[in-house]
């Protein structure tokens, strides 16, 4: 709790710096429907990604599913006119097998993490590549209907010039659904006692390979989910570089929101705040000329540090606490 606290009023301190250095155009309408649907499409993927830190994993390959599912859907209803219910079942079920591939390497083979979803990272795009033959794929001026789902906008009452994107009722549900599963159920339970300890975990009598399986799986299906929705939104994809870096954002998002590397700690709301302020920040260097854009990537690997840096000394004063009593 007092990191969800902790995280929120940061969040809050960097809004109102960027309003006041922007000049107001923060707050501009287009502008925070914009923000709002990043953090929606990247919130997606960053709880995926935080249920792997919880098991005290990392997946490296997020940004290449995202390009694989994103160039791979329209590529089948465009190119191969393959029709739009299939399509989006090939979209799930290849998701649902990479985080099932990954899972079981990890498990049966014990293949490091880091390896198995670094050398995903790397084939999928890879893969991704020679079958669309390196050109962009897109859905042209086909397809409104499904696309708007990432596009359309939930007008509010009394309000007018701004509408609520879409994406935000699919990170509602994801969040809702991913926070009763992991704070209400019995397997959450398990997920965190498998980050806390394996060992103990298993002498527990949970069965930890099905766990982290369980964990990848989810990753990479909301992986998926996130390149349907990016694809939508941008109608271009472009294979050489759709994705990439987008596990840096949600590993950032997932680390800022209370997940520690080590596993077993981890809150939905706390990555969904994790999110909220890289977008924010991505946002502030967009629109303030104080921090030139081209050290974006700096930025967030400052901040990323400093949420490690944070946890681990955090725990350090809380072990030293224990210790002296």
């Amino acid at each position: 709790m007092k990191k969800i606290v902790g995280i929120l009023g940061i969040l809050i301190f960097v809004v109102i710096a960027t309003i006041v250095l922007s000049d107001g155009i923060f707050l501009r309408p287009f502008n925070l429907e914009n923000l709002i649907r990043r953090t929606a499409l990247f919130g997606i993927i960053s709880i995926g990604v935080g249920f792997v830190i919880i098991t005290g994993g990392i997946d490296l390959s997020i940004g290449s599913v995202i390009c694989l599912i994103g160039c791979g859907l329209p590529w089948l209803l465009t190119v191969h006119g393959w029709p739009l219910p299939i399509a989006l079942f090939a979209a799930v079920l290849i998701s649902l097998l990479i985080g099932l591939i990954h899972g079981l390497l990890i498990t049966k083979l014990k293949l490091q993490p880091f390896v198995v979803t670094l050398c995903g990272l790397l084939m999928y795009r890879g893969v991704t590549r020679g079958f669309t033959g390196d050109q962009t794929q897109g859905f042209g001026s086909e397809f409104k209907g499904i696309r708007s789902i990432a596009t359309a906008e939930i007008p509010l009452p009394f309000v007018e010039g701004f509408g609520v994107p879409a994406p935000c009722v699919f990170l509602v549900v994801v969040a809702v659904v991913a926070g009763i599963f992991l704070n209400q159920t019995i397997y959450g339970r398990y997920l965190l006692a498998l980050g806390r300890s394996e060992e103990a975990a298993r002498y527990s009598g949970i069965n930890t390979d099905r766990m982290v399986i369980l964990a990848y799986v989810i990753c990479s299906l909301l992986a998926g989910l996130g390149g349907v929705l990016f694809v939508m939104d941008v109608n271009s994809a472009q294979p050489v570089d759709f994705g990439n870096f987008y596990e840096l954002y949600a590993i950032a998002a997932a680390v800022l929101g209370g997940c520690s590397l080590r596993g077993g700690h981890g809150t939905i709301v706390g990555i969904v705040i994790g999110t909220a302020l890289m977008q924010v920040l991505r946002n502030m260097i967009t629109l303030v000329d104080v921090i030139p854009t081209h050290i974006e990537f700096a930025v967030i690997g400052a901040v990323i540090l400093g949420g490690v840096m944070a946890d681990e000394l955090v725990k350090l004063v809380a072990s030293r606490r224990v210790a002296s009593k």
